[in-house]
């Protein structure tokens, strides 16, 4: 069904899309993406048929972790344009009936911050109460003040050096050095996230996704964490009782962020909106993040981390679904994003994901833990296949949706980038045995035959380089094929704004003999039906007498094929 811009529950059922700004289009011809390239194509995310953008960090930065390394939180990347293109972006999205999400950064800045700059040059400046800076441990405190590790490797300490070259203090970044953690024990830090976040609304924002949302407050009286026996060293992993992710301060950060986003309320523009990144599991754990009073809405990674199989997909579905209906938050649906493998990719492998089991928990992680390291060979048609099969999956499901840019095409994982051009800190943190996520960070191909494929028209090849065979990927290739990739997102969205038994609300598993599928039903007269198994099965033995709706393979066929899934329209 088609909402307008002052449906105050637009967010409960929204398509999303995820923007990479350095990477969608490229208006000036540098080589790097940027709001005029996002500008010009607004067409074209209309015709897609997408609720909303979601701009990852567009902010000032040095760049070394992908923008989210801000070094101003109230400015526009001058490598991406200016404040009057971000006003120009947000207003052009509005007149076509889209909203905008853009990133917020909330557990650290860029150390080209300039009060960070400020706190490392003075050991004595107020500005160093605002990030967490600690005497080290051992005799001459050369030791970090504690074992934590950082999320891109290493340790999360590093040592300063005085204005007269003695060692100072250490300061605290749970992800890349150059990304010095706030100290959100001090009021000044709240308060100017306060500010940040009406900034932005005054603006005509119309909501943030929160980066890591789990990881703002810590146990600052820096308690070891546990030797993992995996690895032999500090883990990572989110247990409960972190003293790093997931703290009980976290709950108060996101009452006051509610209550700024509240207080708009009576704005023509309707609800402004929070998406929560956290990667939390169980549902029950996650969805605490959504109860009354907090954020809106957060992404469900379990859908994202899962395996592509019947048991496992149908065991995160029932528990994403009854953990958020246990607090009245719709459940929110994600494939992929800039942080992981492509999903035609991903479900190319032998292993595609994490076993789940009932109520929604891991059982296994088949060795691969974090997917974006996954190196097995790829079968792409494959991986295409059931990647056009989960997308009808996923729009099917009660609530909102995401979709990475790149993803309605189809595009794979670029594995094989030269190290030379590696830009993701895990490269470098991981002593070079992760190449990180630059892989599914590849400028988009948008027309033509060879590189850049259209991302520009100038003489600068993109920041990162495409591959020599991404020809039939782009974008002029699929509107000229009637079942491309992009055709097929089409036609789902379309269905999806026309169909009310689409977007928030409940489902119906119906129970087949046949377990290798999945089929559900909702209200009024739809059902999808997902074959995980190897063998095609007639359409009209599983419901008599139904009209195909969409079909993410030969619609014509009357069967459902391996991999494959169906809209039907039934009773």
């Amino acid at each position: 069904m088609t909402r307008s811009l002052g449906d105050a529950d637009w967010w409960r059922s929204a398509v999303v899309y995820q923007i990479y700004p350095r990477s969608f289009a490229d208006a000036d011809g540098d080589g790097t993406g940027d709001l005029r390239g996002i500008i010009q194509h607004l067409p074209y995310l209309a015709e897609l048929g997408v609720d909303a953008l979601w701009i990852s960090p567009w902010y000032p930065s040095p760049l070394l972790d992908g923008g989210y390394d801000v070094a101003d939180y109230r400015d526009i990347n001058p490598d991406f344009g200016t404040l009057d293109d971000a006003r120009e972006l947000i207003d052009s999205a509005h007149r076509l009936g889209i909203r905008m999400l853009i990133d917020l950064v909330p557990n650290h800045s860029s150390w080209d911050h300039p009060w960070f700059a400020r706190a490392i040059a003075d050991p004595a400046a107020p500005e160093r109460g605002l990030y967490i800076f600690r005497d080290g441990r051992g005799p001459d405190g050369d030791e970090p003040p504690s074992n934590w590790p950082a999320v891109f490797g290493g340790s999360a300490w590093r040592r300063t050096t005085n204005p007269d070259g003695s060692p100072g203090q250490w300061y605290l970044h749970m992800f890349d050095v150059s990304q010095p953690d706030w100290d959100w024990s001090n009021p000044a830090v709240a308060e100017e996230f306060d500010s940040i976040l009406r900034f932005w609304f005054d603006l005509g924002v119309d909501g943030f996704r929160i980066d890591v949302a789990d990881s703002m407050a810590k146990d600052l009286a820096l308690p070891d964490v546990p030797i993992d026996p995996r690895t032999g060293e500090p883990t990572v992993d989110k247990f409960v009782g972190s003293p790093i992710w997931d703290h009980t301060g976290v709950d108060g950060i996101h009452r006051r962020w509610r209550a700024v986003a509240d207080s708009y309320a009576d704005d023509p523009l309707g609800a402004r909106v929070f998406v929560s990144e956290a990667y939390l599991t169980p549902s029950e754990r996650l969805v605490r993040y959504v109860e009354p009073g907090r954020l809106h809405t957060t992404f469900n990674f379990d859908a994202l981390l899962a395996e592509w199989t019947a048991q496992t997909q149908r065991n995160v579905i029932d528990a994403t679904i009854a953990a958020h209906a246990a607090v009245g938050a719709p459940c929110t649906w994600v494939l992929s994003n800039h942080d992981n493998q492509r999903v035609a990719t991903r479900y190319g492998k032998a292993t595609t994901g994490s076993s789940f089991g009932p109520g929604g928990v891991i059982t296994s992680d088949n060795g691969q833990p974090n997917m974006i390291t996954n190196d097995e060979p790829t079968d792409i048609a494959l991986g295409r296949r059931r990647a056009r099969a989960a997308a009808l999956l996923e729009l099917a499901l009660p609530g909102g949706a995401y979709i990475y840019q790149g993803d309605e095409l189809g595009l794979p994982e670029v594995e094989d980038l030269p190290i030379e051009v590696l830009q993701d800190p895990i490269w470098e943190r991981s002593g070079h045995t992760q190449k990180g996520r630059d892989g599914c960070r590849v400028p988009l191909p948008w027309s033509g035959t060879s590189a850049p494929y259209g991302f520009n028209s100038g003489s600068e090849q993109p920041w990162l380089p495409q591959p020599d065979d991404w020809a039939e990927y782009t974008v002029a290739a699929q509107e000229r094929a009637p079942r491309s990739h992009l055709q097929l997102y089409r036609a789902a969205l379309a269905e999806r704004h026309r169909n009310p038994a689409l977007g928030d609300g409940d489902l119906t598993w119906d129970e087949l003999d046949n377990r290798d599928l999945l089929s559900f039903s909702r209200t009024p007269g739809f059902r999808c039906v997902i074959n995980f198994g190897t063998e095609s099965v007639s359409l009209e033995s599983l419901s008599p007498g139904a009209t195909v709706l969409l079909h993410s393979g030969d619609p014509d066929s009357g069967v459902l094929g391996a991999d494959e899934a169906v809209w039907l329209s039934v009773g």
